[in-house]
């Protein structure tokens, strides 16, 4: 598998954003300002995850993303390890991470790879997104927040 990053006459993955993130418009919206990553699995793009610069010393990694057909072999650990190595070369001293209170097994991911808890954005999904989202048969009202130091 590799790892780079979309160049700018590149057309972003969107199905695959879309999976993780289910806003067009929020999705076209952090893509303007964020670099996109794309890996490939014999020439097909099979997971994706975006680099947002949020203050001078801090990058958001957001909308991570792996193809279902391609869920549950480490792609997503995969991402998350590349995205954090990128943030370091790039100087950034934290990376921060947002999920949804109901998405269990993304929590789990990101504290294996360092991340911890930092706090809670009550009912930021009632407030960004028109149609209620649900997963793991949960609605997703709350965005828990994680970060690390680099």
């Amino acid at each position: 598998m590799n790892i780079r990053r979309l160049q700018a006459a590149e057309c972003p993955p969107m199905e695959l954003l879309l999976l993780a993130d289910p806003s067009r418009t929020l999705v076209e919206e952090y893509l303007k300002r964020g670099e996109c990553y794309v890996a490939e699995l014999e020439e097909s793009i099979v997971g994706t995850y975006v680099l947002l610069p949020t203050r001078p010393a801090t990058v958001e990694l957001v909308n991570i993303a792996v193809a279902e057909q391609h869920q549950g072999r480490g792609i997503g650990k995969k991402l998350v390890e590349h995205a954090i190595q990128q943030g370091r070369e790039a100087g950034y001293q934290t990376m921060e991470i947002g999920t949804g209170n109901s998405s269990v097994g993304q929590l789990a991911l990101y504290q294996k790879c360092g991340f911890r808890m930092t706090g809670v954005d009550r009912d930021f999904f009632l407030r960004h997104y028109d149609e209620a989202i649900f997963e793991n048969g949960i609605q997703v009202t709350d965005m828990i927040r994680l970060s690390q130091d680099l």
